[in-house]
């Protein structure tokens, strides 16, 4: 069975929605599965502009599904390994997709969720939404999550969350940076999102990519002599691809380039 559904519109913006409403979007192996299967499809493509991450329902996604979590307990230790293992391909998966990435929050995202959310380049979402590191709970911790979340987060608020188990709502979500903006109503949040699309299709396709990989890569990074060389030869790089020299001869010549010219079908 497939919990998910990937929509792709005719100016390559990918849709990739959780669809067990019924169960609030817990996720189990079957899932993760089919989300890493739709984010492998978006990577081979590789004309994809933007995703967003969405789901069906009233929540985001309540995180581990109760019968998978019963099956882990019934696990040996490798088994667990290899099952947080296959968690946590897909974050990196979604944190290193090459094009934006925007999370759709609409409702709660619990345990894993916050991680899925966390991955995305942008987080977007309802005042109503709401967010919680709830492993402690029950004795265990949001392990294969926590670098991204950490990352997001920043890690006093992380502790905090991490530690306590709290409910947080979307305001104490932007405040500590999980989430980019909120919104008051759907309308107003996919209004929000057309935004950034719009923005995103006036943007180079391979620099929108190398500009997401460069801000990974320097992200604490120490500021010596490696580094700047590195990032010199990665804009010199970029100035002499062919759609450096598009987007250079574009802005001289006073026009536009023409990776909007084949979005908007002109």
């Amino acid at each position: 069975m497939n919990y998910v559904q990937l929509d792709i519109d005719e100016n390559r913006i990918a849709t990739l929605s959780m669809n067990r409403p019924e169960v609030h979007n817990a996720f189990d192996d079957e899932m993760i599965d089919n989300l890493r299967a739709a984010l492998a499809q978006i990577r081979v493509r590789g004309d994809i502009r933007a995703l967003v991450l969405c789901s069906e329902g009233k929540s985001f996604s309540a995180g581990a599904d109760l019968n998978w979590m019963r099956s882990m307990a019934k696990k040996n230790y490798e088994e667990n390994v290899q099952d947080a293992g296959n968690l946590g391909a897909l974050m990196r998966e979604l944190d290193e997709l090459p094009c934006l990435t925007i999370a759709r929050v609409q409702g709660a995202a619990f345990g894993g969720a916050v991680g899925l959310v966390a991955c995305c380049d942008i987080g977007l979402g309802l005042e109503r939404a709401s967010f919680c590191l709830s492993e402690v709970k029950i004795g265990l911790i949001p392990a294969v999550i926590s670098p991204y979340v950490t990352r997001a987060m920043g890690p006093r608020a992380a502790r905090r969350y991490t530690l306590t188990a709290e409910r947080f709502f979307a305001q104490e979500a932007k405040d500590c940076g999980l989430l980019h903006d909120i919104y008051a109503s759907e309308e107003a949040l996919n209004e929000g999102i057309q935004n950034i699309l719009n923005h995103v299709s006036q943007n180079g396709p391979a620099a929108v990519a190398a500009g997401k990989k460069l801000i990974q890569d320097v992200t604490n990074a120490e500021i010596n002599e490696a580094l700047i060389a590195e990032t010199a030869r990665r804009i010199a790089e970029i100035r002499v691809s062919p759609e450096g020299q598009e987007g250079l001869s574009a802005f001289l010549e006073k026009r536009k380039p023409s990776w909007i010219e084949s979005t908007d079908g002109n």
